[in-house]
């Protein structure tokens, strides 16, 4: 927990409880009311996770978990065509740069145990930031642009924004949490945290 966490952790609970109390009245009277809450619950705590995870592979799994959530609640009303369709384009959109991403997260691992063989965390972000003057420039430029493709993907920047169009299929409050709040952030808070490999990283 740090300063740059907490200030993450205070917009994901403020939004989230918001639009929790919103959808008591907007969901009312839906048969799936027990489900949507229990989607946007878990859609909260993977965004908590990725706020609070100390190391990649924390981070990852949350990061998933975040996108998996995205895909039951765009397609909520399921058996709309449109919705199935919808959450089917942003999961497989969004895959992209989360391949992106763990690729990254393959090549840092693989330079931390050259570097840091001593390690017993080489995915903890203090163990990263500590050796990063050990990695090789040109592998920092490859990570971090692996990353940025990450953040691409989860953000909904172009090229890979082709999904929040058809999101929409979802219930409003659904978009509200979802692109408006909280995952799309998600993407700006992997760089921030590993904003010091970016920094590293040769300009050309």
């Amino acid at each position: 927990v740090d300063p740059l966490s907490v200030a993450m952790i205070c917009m994901v609970s403020f939004v989230s409880l918001l639009i929790h109390i919103y959808a008591v009245g907007y969901m009312k009277g839906d048969a799936g009311g027990a489900r949507y809450f229990a989607e946007t619950s878990l859609f909260t705590a993977g965004m908590l996770g990725v706020a609070l995870a100390d190391n990649l592979f924390l981070f990852f799994l949350s990061w998933e978990l975040v996108g998996l959530c995205s895909y039951l609640l765009i397609g909520f009303w399921y058996r709309k065509p449109s919705a199935a369709s919808a959450a089917k384009k942003a999961f497989l959109v969004t895959r992209v740069g989360d391949m992106l991403f763990l690729a990254g997260i393959f090549v840092l691992y693989a330079n931390m145990v050259k570097v840091a063989p001593e390690s017993v965390y080489p995915l903890a972000l203090p163990e990263i930031f500590r050796h990063i003057a050990a990695i090789p420039p040109q592998q920092l430029t490859l990570i971090t642009l692996l990353f940025f493709g990450g953040a691409v993907g989860k953000s909904g920047q172009f090229p890979l924004h082709v999904w929040l169009p058809d999101a929409m299929e979802g219930p409003t409050t659904v978009s509200a949490l979802i692109h408006a709040a909280t995952m799309v952030t998600a993407g700006v808070y992997l760089v921030a945290r590993t904003f010091p490999l970016f920094i590293a990283a040769p300009m050309s």
